[in-house]
């Protein structure tokens, strides 16, 4: 059976399509990659003729997908499918016109026996995961059990992506993810609401060994440009016991500086001790408001100031450099509000600090209650699929630009606190091209020197610039 896989654009590694690539693959299918934003998908599927062709979608690129599977189904006969968030919690989208099938959840088993069946020359319709759509009616599955034994997967497919993107290819920094699943309830994510679909169904956390991911590393090292590595886990440090046998290979078998993502309740001098042994250069970790009812009562952040300005003292002792992350324009909240979580981040003194504006995303505990409180202004449809474009809540015209504009100035304020009434002044003034480009350049300059440095010819570091400032983060 072909699979082709076809993505609007690549930012970083999509470890879901290259995940679902290797399993595909060890079941002896062909499976190839169509970039729209790097050629037409149209004429590489007329070429490959696909059985299967397969979208990884998000709510805000969902209408984008079902234009373009429209425009491949007028051209080639195939059976669609749509995986990722959108359709997990939006099942109902198998209503849509050319959709044939949505999986729910963990894909690699589903797709491998939807794939199977199909080899064989027919649809089994019972497969878990899976809804069909089978001449007009609309067959419901259950989902398996949640993955246990992640080192039983393949490793991630990475030459799916490298050999069709020469910037992630030439690219000295690259994505990794040693687990998945995450522990916490925070209201604005989807772990909280995935963890009730798979309720009673497996463990929400699990994590690879330490070989396994060491493993997935040294082919990376052996196969392609590596300086940097990038951990793109919710939280990286859960495990204190892994976290120690990490420190101890890592250094010895890779040795390469490397980011990962903690949370202020969870660092500790012997967490720092342990990152800085491994060859830790920079973590993450999430403020997102400044404000204690926000933050602990709305988000359910279930963190204190004190623990957060604790957490940053440490790092700062422990010469480790760290980045926060923030939303502004929350439901409930102000501008103001937002100036607070700004205040704190000055305190804080990160690296680089991280904002975005905060998307509703329906079927999240936060997603709901912005839209049955009233707060959401639109639908689903007009949310951005980027965090960092527009609010959709329903502030006040003068206050919301206010809210927009202060994402753009935000990490260049917790710079130069100096600057902070001129910045007041500004944001007041409409959204333009400067306000981003300011942005652009200035997190391009911090995240190159204090979060994720690697050295690049004149050539590649153009390269990078170009794509860094074409695509929409």
């Amino acid at each position: 059976m072909r699979v082709l896989f076809v993505t609007q654009q690549i930012d970083y590694e999509p470890h879901g399509l290259m995940h679902l690539s290797s399993a595909l693959e060890a079941a002896g299918h062909e499976v190839a990659l169509a970039v729209d934003a790097l050629e037409d998908p149209v004429r590489v599927a007329k070429e490959l003729q696909p059985g299967i062709v397969g979208y990884s979608v998000i709510t805000g690129s969902h209408r984008y997908y079902y234009q373009l599977n429209q425009s491949l189904k007028e051209e080639v006969d195939f059976f669609s499918v749509f995986g990722g968030p959108h359709p997990t919690f939006f099942p109902e989208m198998i209503e849509e016109e050319g959709v044939d099938g949505i999986c729910i959840g963990e894909g690699e088993g589903a797709i491998v026996d939807l794939a199977n069946a199909l080899d064989e020359g027919r649809l089994n319709p019972s497969i878990p995961n899976w809804w069909f759509k089978v001449k007009g009616k609309v067959i419901k599955n259950p989902v398996r059990p949640l993955m246990d034994d992640l080192d039983s997967l393949p490793l991630p497919d990475r030459d799916l992506v490298y050999s069709k993107d020469a910037i992630s290819r030439h690219s000295k920094i690259k994505h990794f993810l040693s687990g998945r699943g995450c522990p916490y309830n925070c209201t604005y994510c989807f772990n909280q609401a995935l963890s009730e679909i798979y309720k009673g169904k497996g463990k929400r956390f699990r994590q690879r060994s330490v070989d396994n991911v060491i493993e997935e590393l040294r082919r990376a090292k052996e196969d392609y440009p590596l300086e940097f590595v990038v951990f793109v886990d919710d939280t990286f440090v859960l495990s204190q016991e892994w976290l120690r046998e990490f420190a101890e290979k890592y250094p010895r078998e890779i040795s390469l500086p490397f980011f990962c993502n903690t949370r202020a309740n969870l660092v500790t001098e012997e967490q720092i001790r342990l990152l800085k042994e491994a060859g830790a250069f920079c973590v993450g970790m999430g403020i997102e408001a400044g404000n204690d009812r926000i933050r602990n009562e709305l988000l359910k952040r279930n963190m204190s100031q004190e623990q957060i300005l604790n957490a940053c003292r440490l790092l700062h002792e422990g010469r480790l450099n760290f980045t926060t992350t923030n939303m502004l324009a929350l439901p409930t909240g102000s501008l103001e509000d937002d100036f607070e979580t700004l205040q704190l981040n000055i305190e804080c003194r990160p690296a680089y600090a991280h904002a975005f504006l905060f998307q509703p995303y329906p079927k999240t505990e936060l997603g709901e209650f912005t839209r049955k409180e009233g707060w959401m202004a639109g639908t689903m449809d007009d949310m951005s699929e980027i965090m960092w474009d527009k609010s959709v809540l329903n502030f006040e015209e003068s206050e919301k630009l206010q809210m927009e504009n202060l994402q753009r100035f935000f990490a260049i304020a917790v710079e130069w606190p100096r600057l902070l009434p001129l910045i007041r002044f500004l944001i007041k003034l409409p959204k333009n091209r400067l306000f981003w480009l300011i942005n652009k350049l200035w997190k391009g300059c911090a995240l190159g020197t204090r979060v994720h440095p690697a050295h690049f010819s004149l050539r590649g570091y153009i390269e990078i610039v170009r794509h860094y400032m074409r695509i929409k983060s």
